[in-house]
């Protein structure tokens, strides 16, 4: 995809396991943009607590979805775009990145419990036990029709899937008509 076909902030989005790094990691390289872990921004607290087998409140998220949407909103100003791999489960939360980068695409990764379960249960994951992944589905809140995104199935190869999302995301710079250069 050329850079003036990219949009300028997207976020790859689902549970633990979903794949949200892998794909973000490829689509950021196949399109020629930065890419971030918003994993990296979790304050000690969240990860210790998570490391311990416990869930993080929603009061807990907020100020890391700060600094999420805060280090979404840089990378557009130096002109770069971005792809970036952050959960996102609940609409509220991706109603914070949407404060700061109101033009975000959403790529949901979307599986059943029982793929993601035996991801998980093969990888090593510094603070993302098992334990944690049943809570995750109870509150993951799908993308709604009026989000702008896309639910892409994980069940794929990954190179696969980055050639799907690349093609809607085509889709969906022609039919707003917008691109890029238009944002700047």
């Amino acid at each position: 995809m050329k850079q003036a076909a990219q949009v300028q902030s997207i976020v790859v989005m689902g549970v633990s396991g979903s794949g949200k790094s892998t794909i973000a990691q490829a689509l950021a390289a196949q399109i020629n943009a930065e890419f971030s872990d918003a994993d990296w921004l979790h304050p000690a607290d969240n990860l210790a607590k998570m490391s311990s087998g416990q869930a993080l409140s929603d009061n807990e998220r907020l100020p890391w979805l700060h600094l999420v949407g805060q280090h979404m909103q840089q990378l557009p100003s130096i002109h770069q775009s971005s792809v970036t791999a952050c959960s996102a489960l609940k609409r509220s939360y991706r109603d914070i990145l949407r404060a700061y980068v109101p033009d975000a695409i959403f790529i949901f990764l979307d599986g059943p419990f029982e793929v993601v379960q035996a991801r998980v249960e093969t990888r090593r994951h510094d603070f993302m036990p098992l334990s944690l992944l049943a809570s995750q589905f109870e509150v993951l809140e799908p993308l709604d029709d009026d989000e702008r995104g896309m639910r892409v199935d994980i069940e794929m190869n990954p190179d696969v899937i980055v050639s799907k999302i690349e093609v809607e995301l085509r889709r969906l710079i022609i039919a707003t008509g917008r691109n890029d250069e238009e944002t700047r």
